[in-house]
């Protein structure tokens, strides 16, 4: 039998948030949810992409922390922090090229998808791609994947000088070969004054027509 494999298609995302929602009720996350959703472009779209744990393979996050509070199991699950071991320095958080750990003060820990290793281990999907209406977020083989959409599913990322392959894979237009992020262009970028995060992202619209202000008659201001 082929290995389960976890897929996230973008395109697929409908914004419906019931990944969330179904990630929240499981019963080790606290009550909260391990996956978010990402806006593309805000300004100008409604378009959302979930965002899990990708599982590196060298996973930067347990690099960075100080405690080796962060383990990565023996078939590529990389867990949440350890809470007699994390001291909430937030390195990882920092570090991950993901964006994907998230570290809650109120219980002085980091917390992240660990791709519901309770169900995943013995067979089960993961509680977000089990409630995903558009498949946006799939679990099952790549010849299951391949047997129903189009797309090409990759797990390596460039980002920068830094090579990432991951357990989780991204479904990427028909032909697409990789994802390149070029990190140090998107940083100096931000100093930009024509860089999109400066731009007024209502600029495109016409402006609401003013009316002059007129006094109500028969009543005080």
């Amino acid at each position: 039998m082929s290995e389960m494999r976890f897929f996230i298609d973008p395109v697929r995302c409908i914004g419906c948030k019931a990944c969330m929602q179904a990630c929240s009720e499981c019963s080790t996350h606290r009550g909260k949810s391990m996956i978010h959703l990402e806006y593309i472009e805000r300004g100008s779209s409604t378009q959302t992409a979930p965002m899990v744990c990708m599982h590196c393979d060298l996973p930067t996050c347990a690099a960075v922390c100080p405690a080796d509070a962060i383990k990565r199991t023996e078939d590529g699950v990389v867990q949440s922090s350890q809470s007699p071991r994390c001291i909430g320095c937030a390195n990882c958080v920092n570090a991950c090229p993901f964006g994907v750990p998230r570290y809650y003060p109120e219980i002085d820990q980091m917390l992240k998808c660990d791709m519901c290793y309770d169900r995943t281990s013995v067979g089960l999907k993961p509680m977000c791609a089990s409630v995903c209406p558009s498949e946006a977020l799939f679990f099952g083989t790549l010849e299951e994947f391949q047997s129903r959409r189009h797309g090409t599913p990759k797990n390596t990322f460039q980002f920068g000088m830094q090579t990432i392959t991951t357990k989780v894979f991204i479904v990427l237009p028909e032909g697409e070969m990789g994802l390149d992020m070029d990190v140090i262009s998107h940083m100096d970028g931000r100093f930009d004054d024509q860089a999109f995060d400066h731009l007024d992202p209502f600029a495109h619209l016409d402006p609401l027509p003013q009316h002059p202000y007129q006094k109500p008659q028969g009543g005080p201001l």
